[in-house]
């Protein structure tokens, strides 16, 4: 049996040329903080991915600071920026909602969509609010260019974390408004333990690691020079995708609408919200997304639940709670997320499959 993978947000397959550029970067083994010129020769190939990054997210190269990956990106963004108060969306990924103490969360609708209104009641004097640009669960697309434009009125810095949009949306990180933004290289195609956090000039980052200067004085470290390698190549053939997504809305579309109409009480979580084109949260009520995660997996397909950041675990989604979703469907819905060699063949086998495993599960219409 061969599998079928239908988990692109969790983490994507390594691209040929992202493999590539990591294995000749791994002969260049000087550091690149090194002014020698084995050091300049590590330097030349961190500065040429800082470009790569930097035209992914529609920002300067002097903008983009290195990381281990999203989550320190998003943590630096917090507790780096140097504001005391820090609103969130109540969707947002654990590495945001979950990298300080004192976070208060901003309500969203029932389409996890950000409440506007509640946001600029909450906003005070030296505050930093970080809302996704687009949900890891459920697609959602969320209005970041209002949601900027509101955190500035009120004086307030604005994060975004881009990391499920990179690859799928055109980003322009002047006009989304954003102060500082999240890329992670593992969800484009990018090898695994390495990110980027996007800086506008006027943010005065403070390293949240101590010692060492390297990324101009913003993130300590020796600079991961292979995984910087193959972000840099995974982000150039990313940006040339977002072209193409209207064929993974396509596939999403044909998934849903037999999902829908071939699967007895099955229903789209924020399914009336623009979302991302290869994203499809389905709620099937009365089974639990562990057992149906499990049984599609035999089936041979690769699809998940939630945040794939919880070490394996699968209970009822926070996200979807938020979003006010009962039991019924926050604990028995799956995630669905394609990419660029997924096709319809894939759609309907996985269907097919997933109407079988159903059926035998004695799923009813609600």
């Amino acid at each position: 049996m061969i599998a079928c993978y239908l988990d692109h947000n969790a983490t994507t397959p390594p691209r040929p040329e992202a493999v590539e550029a990591v294995s000749r970067a791994l002969a260049q083994w000087g550091n690149p903080s090194s002014v020698h010129t084995f050091g300049r020769s590590a330097r030349r190939l961190v500065e040429d991915a800082r470009r790569q990054v930097a035209a992914l997210a529609g920002a300067d190269s002097a903008a983009v600071v290195f990381t281990s990956g999203g989550t320190e990106a998003n943590n630096l963004a917090i507790r780096g920026c140097g504001r005391a108060r820090i609103l969130v969306s109540a969707v947002e990924h654990p590495s945001v909602l979950e990298a300080a103490d004192d976070i208060e969360t901003i309500p969203v609708d029932a389409d996890g969509i950000v409440d506007l209104d509640a946001l600029r009641a909450m906003l005070r004097e030296g505050t930093v609010v970080s809302v996704m640009l687009a949900n890891n669960e459920t697609g959602a697309i969320q209005p970041v260019m209002e949601v900027a434009a509101v955190a500035h009125e009120a004086g307030a810095l604005f994060h975004c974390d881009a990391v499920q949009g990179a690859g799928k949306l055109a980003l322009d990180f002047q006009a989304l408004g954003a102060d500082m933004m999240t890329l992670s290289a593992h969800k484009i195609g990018g090898p695994k333990g390495v990110g980027a956090l996007i800086v506008a000039d006027h943010v005065q980052l403070v390293p949240i690691m101590r010692g060492g200067g390297q990324e101009r004085g913003r993130r300590n470290g020796t600079e991961n020079v292979p995984g910087i390698a193959g972000f840099g190549a995974a982000a150039e053939l990313a940006a040339a995708e977002v072209a193409t997504a209207d064929r993974l809305a396509a596939l999403r579309d044909r998934l849903e609408a037999t999902v829908l109409a071939e699967i007895p009480g099955a229903r789209i979580v924020a399914g009336q919200a623009e979302r991302l084109p290869n994203t499809s949260c389905i709620g099937l009520p009365g089974i639990s997304a562990e057992t149906q995660i499990m049984a599609l997996d035999l089936a041979g397909f690769a699809v998940s639940a939630g945040s794939a950041c919880s070490s394996g675990k699968v209970k009822a989604s926070r996200v979807l709670r938020a979003m006010g979703l009962e039991d019924d469907i926050a604990a028995c819905a799956i995630r669905v997320s394609l990419g660029k060699g997924n096709s319809e063949a894939d759609i309907d086998e996985f269907v097919a499959a997933y109407r079988d495993f159903a059926k035998r599960a004695g799923a009813t219409a609600a």
